[in-house]
């Protein structure tokens, strides 16, 4: 059986994988790939809380939120991505200087 510790480890290997690729890579799309991790790693914590420590169903509840989100997330992402694309013929975060005011 699992316990709660490596619920957590799993958790936060995941977090930080997801900060290093954001920090890391210049790509719009990688970034996007960090955040989801990033929020998996905050709905992992949810379920495995609510499993070890609470045992009612807001924490699934709150992970399927998570969940809802991202998915919206790499929606509006994904289309911000493809026209930016077809504007600029580039994914690289520094070319998105129109952006910024």
């Amino acid at each position: 059986m699992i316990s709660l510790p490596s619920y957590l480890i799993i958790s936060f290997c995941l977090f930080i994988a997801g900060l290093t690729v954001m920090i890391a890579r210049k790509n719009i799309i990688a970034m996007l790939l960090g955040i989801e991790l990033i929020l998996n790693a905050a709905a992992l914590n949810f379920a495995a809380y609510t499993r070890f420590v609470n045992q009612n169903l807001d924490g699934h509840l709150m992970s399927l939120f998570i969940i809802v989100i991202a998915a919206a997330e790499a929606a509006v992402g994904l289309a911000i991505v493809i026209r930016f694309f077809q504007i600029k013929e580039s994914i690289h975060i520094d070319d998105a200087t129109e952006l910024q005011s």
